[in-house]
């Protein structure tokens, strides 16, 4: 989507001596996967004034010109006394810079992980730092006694949740988020938001479900009205709601039958991006993932959580030609820990040779371990079209888990009511879609129409398609009608396995619709679609979408349809 609105600070008060600085970017910011749907972002900023004044969690450099001078704009900078920080992105360095100058006089406000990395990004080992453990306060006077909750997790080690019990708002970072950009600045009528805030789940919070639990019942015992999140529109509305989702979220991670060890250290953040779209991949597919950032991580819980896993993925920079002494330990753990029936996987970044991600492999090689998919090397930062590969080799590795333990299960008979289920017949068809360089495809048989005025249809898109991450609402895609006589070549292809950013398309004749999705030139009839909404069924996505242009191709042709005898599977 083009961006047709210049970035911008929207600034509105939200309670007593309480004003939010949402700085707004209408597209999307960075090549995270997390900012796929492209629905831009907002960087939340609040300013407290009591007798004293706190600002927290300042935005990144991108928005460093345009919210400083929205910020000068409403009082005198030189009166800040703190700024708060939920945790501390390298990407901050330039705002906090930037302010410091502006104000030498500040202290800085957060968790014992976020001094040391602060101090390293400001390049300043002296810097006045007030470290909050969780026990500590921080009274700004006018009753904003502020209080400290830290809630680290292994891609936040540093996240601190700061909550202001005069106007009971819990300042909440990453927590309870969503990447999206839009004029309102609460959340009411929050049920459009569902999609997106579960999206962010499922890419940030998942992997560190059980960190995220613990964090919920530390925050429970609090009196909130108000979720000051870090990112899209804040929580008033929905905070019932909200809270018991996440917790309903966390228990589905936990009770999966299935768990990857998901071990990693990131030196500038890259090999960290990558290590979250492999989750992303793993937990669509119905695996629950353990993630470990062995900076931080003690040894007996790297031990633990391989010894519960069915397999591990283990991720590293390169650093003098050989990965970090934390990776280097947790590799000596696997290896002593890890039967050679468990699968793995090997991924990295880096700036110039890569021999780290070699000789981990190398390593597990001579170890006598199969890999779930093929070692993952990436040259700087991963664009794109690298997060595709990552989510879909993540997926892959969780389904060549679940194929395995299948194997092992007695296969069971259709029961009455799955024969009667299997009756049900629906058109064959290839869903098509591409979005900038990302272009996926999957036999459909779940076919319906759902709507005369607008014309409409849905589709049912299993959590563990590759394709799925092109449905969400806003997304186009091509549906193409398979003709009688003429489509098990087509079947054949597009039911063959694909590895990870393979191209589906290689072999088959297609041309671009208008919207940009592949159209097969041997289809019956094609769909060029607009998703309008989806509803989470079970172990699939139903897609609604309204039809904006189609043409038959072969007007004397039949409908090729799909006949089941059961409805336990396709």
């Amino acid at each position: 989507m083009p961006e047709t609105k210049p970035r911008d600070v929207q600034v509105y008060p939200i309670a007593t001596d309480t004003t939010v600085l949402r700085s707004r970017s209408w597209t999307r910011l960075r090549f995270e996967i997390e900012y796929a749907l492209a629905k831009g972002t907002t960087a939340n900023t609040y300013l407290i004034k009591g007798d004293k004044i706190a600002l927290v969690d300042p935005p990144g450099e991108t928005f460093t010109e345009i919210f400083l001078k929205s910020l000068q704009q409403r009082f005198d900078v030189k009166e800040i006394d703190y700024v708060i920080l939920g945790h501390v992105n390298p990407n901050r360095a330039a705002t906090l810079k930037a302010l410091l100058e502006l104000a030498p006089q500040i202290t800085f406000v957060c968790s014992n992980p976020g001094a040391k990395s602060l101090r390293a990004a400001l390049e300043n080992p002296e810097l006045p730092v007030m470290v909050m453990r969780g026990e500590e306060t921080l009274d700004l006077g006018k009753g904003h006694d502020l209080e400290f909750i830290p809630t680290p997790n292994p891609r936040y080690p540093d996240l601190l949740c700061t909550y202001d019990p005069q106007t009971e708002i819990l300042y909440t970072d990453k927590l309870f988020a969503a990447h999206i950009c839009g004029d309102q600045v609460f959340d009411e009528g929050w049920e459009i938001f569902n999609e997106d805030r579960r999206y962010y789940f499922d890419c940030i919070i998942a992997p560190h479900a059980r960190q995220v639990e613990t964090a919920l019942d530390k925050l429970s015992d609090l009196s909130v009205r108000m979720y000051a999140t870090g990112h899209g529109p804040l929580v008033r509305y929905s905070l019932i709601e909200l809270t018991e989702f996440y917790r309903q979220w966390c228990q589905e991670q936990a009770s999966q039958e299935t768990s990857v060890a998901l071990i990693y250290a990131s030196a500038y953040g890259s090999t960290a991006t990558l290590a979250q779209a492999i989750a992303r991949g793993m937990t669509k597919a119905g695996v629950a993932v353990e993630s470990i950032n062995c900076e931080f991580a003690e040894p007996e819980e790297i031990r633990a959580a391989v010894e519960k896993a069915s397999g591990f993925v283990i991720g590293s920079p390169t650093l003098g030609g050989h990965a970090p002494t934390p990776v280097q330990v947790a590799l000596g753990i696997v290896l002593s820990t890890a039967t050679n029936n468990k699968l793995a996987g090997v991924f990295g970044s880096f700036g110039w040779s890569g021999e780290a991600v070699d000789i981990i492999e190398g390593k597990l090689k001579d170890a006598g371990y199969r890999f779930g998919f093929d070692t993952i090397r990436v040259k700087f930062k991963p664009d794109d079209a690298t997060l595709q590969m990552c989510e879909e080799a993540g997926t892959d590795f969780a389904q060549a888990l679940k194929k395995a333990k299948k194997v092992r299960t007695p296969s069971q008979s259709a029961t009455t009511t799955e024969q009667a289920v299997g009756r049900v017949v629906g058109s064959l068809c290839i869903l098509t879609a591409k979005q900038g360089d990302i272009s996926s495809a999957m036999l459909a048989s779940w076919v319906s129409q759902a709507s005369f005025n607008p014309p409409g249809l849905t589709i049912a898109v299993a959590k563990d398609r590759a394709v799925e991450s092109l449905t969400h609402s806003g997304s186009k895609f091509a549906l193409n009608v398979l003709k009688e006589g003429n489509h098990i070549g087509l079947m054949k292809h597009f039911l063959k396995p694909f590895g990870p950013g393979q191209n589906r398309f290689d072999g088959v004749a297609s041309k671009e619709g208008e919207n940009g999705s592949p159209v097969l030139n041997d289809a019956l009839a094609y769909l060029e679609c607009s998703v309008k909404n989806r509803m989470e069924v079970g172990d699939h996505w139903l897609v609604y979408a309204t039809v904006d242009n189609g043409k038959v191709l072969d007007a004397k042709g039949i409908t090729a349809v799909h006949h089941r005898k059961s409805g336990n599977h396709y």
